[in-house]
């Protein structure tokens, strides 16, 4: 094996580790994090016409989108309904950007999820420090959160 092959491994066994010991506050934050990258990435590569790797990040961002979706408790929180209808627009508003490879519904996307992902954050923040749930599912471990 290669040193390269040998480091990407080790980096993907962390980034799991990272992950499956983070506690849910953190994998939310996590989440967010790598959807606005990769609606940065997205918008740079639409900018550029490389339409290969545009299609690549929105795509993983819808998965991620999807993700967070799925796991919002609208039975549990005032707000979850007001949320769940923002990730549905983002989605709606991915798919059209990848579509039509449209770079403003990619920038705007980045404009409406940017402040959710700073807030969450500062939520995590206030938080006290907590351990996973053994044996937990983890949302977002095949969308390479980390």
């Amino acid at each position: 094996m290669t040193y390269s092959a040998l480091r990407a491994q080790q980096l993907s066994r962390y980034n799991d580790d990272a992950v499956l010991s983070a506690p849910p506050a953190r994998l939310l934050t996590m989440l967010y994090d790598r959807l606005l990258l990769d609606l940065k990435r997205a918008r740079l590569a639409q900018e550029n016409t490389n339409w290969d790797s545009a299609r690549e990040n929105l795509l993983h961002a819808q998965a991620i989108v999807a993700e967070l979706q799925s796991t919002l408790r609208v039975d549990l929180w005032d707000g979850a309904a007001s949320l769940a209808s923002i990730y549905e627009y983002a989605m709606q508003a991915l798919i059209g950007a990848n579509i039509y490879r449209d770079v403003e519904r990619t920038k705007e996307c980045i404009e409406l999820l940017e402040p959710l992902r700073q807030g969450w954050h500062e939520a995590a923040a206030q938080l006290p420090v907590e351990a996973p749930a053994v044996g937990a599912p983890v949302p977002g471990r095949a969308l390479g959160v980390a």
